[in-house]
């Protein structure tokens, strides 16, 4: 029998880490890899209105109770004419129910407790403390093909308005991204979110409003020996529908490395 050929640099390529959980407005079923923790920022600016926000992430695994995740996010944002402060801080906890990084199928439910951090009263933030419940669902369909599902619904039962009046707010959101991965190291995105929001306009009185966004993007990859990953990121959300004429640019970079490595079996 003849000996197979083997192609060395496709042997590398496989072996080598792959982009994920890295997108952008589409949250992905993966939580951390034990002793693993990433550093997300993400900036967003809208182009007619100028107005932008700025967040920083950090995600730590449960290392003496896997599948769980804790997580906390710090916003910033700005307005035209109001000017820039800190928004409603979040805190996160996702258990990784079905499957995990290299499953084909993978589900991880995330409740959140936004803290009234924001000044209400220049529309940072909500004024009182909301509750989130996310579930997001991933399918790897084969080596280049991976789709991620969202669906969510927010709470804040004394939401204030600028004015300082109090209502009970409810909101629904839900997503969807394609990501074709060119190679490991290389992934097109495009990511659509919709939701449905409340606000405040009187006492006990909100009004609902429908946005809709499609978000083209690209990221990419350095992989390092120590088992650091660093990935930047572009996209260009374009408001469609309801959010028809609105547009922006958002810029994504992610460092994820290890702090502690698992013990050598005995």
């Amino acid at each position: 029998m003849a000996a197979q050929e083997t192609d060395p640099n496709k042997a590398v390529a496989e072996k080598e880490p792959i982009i994920q959980d890295n997108s952008f407005l589409v949250e992905e079923a993966y939580n951390q890899n034990f002793g693993v923790v990433q550093h997300i920022q993400t900036f967003q600016r809208q182009w007619i209105s100028h107005d932008w926000n700025y967040a920083f992430t950090q995600e730590w695994p449960v290392d003496i109770a896997p599948r769980n995740q804790l997580s906390y996010t710090i916003p910033v944002v700005h307005f035209g004419g109001v000017g820039s402060g800190i928004g409603d801080v979040a805190l996160n906890y996702r258990y990784q129910l079905i499957g995990d990084g290299d499953a084909k199928y993978a589900m991880a439910p995330r409740v959140s407790v936004f803290l009234p951090t924001g000044d209400s009263r220049k529309g940072y933030g909500a004024g009182g403390t909301g509750v989130q419940l996310e579930i997001p669902f991933s399918v790897v369909h084969n080596q280049r093909w991976t789709t991620h599902w969202d669906v969510g619904t927010t709470l804040t039962p004394s939401q204030k308005n600028p004015l300082r009046d109090i209502a009970s707010t409810y909101g629904v959101n839900a997503a969807q991204s394609v990501i074709y991965a060119v190679n490991n190291r290389l992934n097109l995105m495009l990511e659509t979110v919709w939701a449905s929001t409340e606000s405040v306009v009187a006492k006990n009185k909100t009004a609902r409003d429908n946005s809709i966004l499609m978000s083209p993007g690209v990221r990419w990859a350095y992989n390092f020996k120590s088992g650091m990953q660093i990935v930047p990121g572009v996209a260009i959300p374009v408001g469609v529908g309801p959010s028809a004429g609105d547009w922006g640019v958002l810029l994504y970079f992610s460092i994820e490395h290890p702090y502690r490595r698992l013990k050598p079996k005995k």
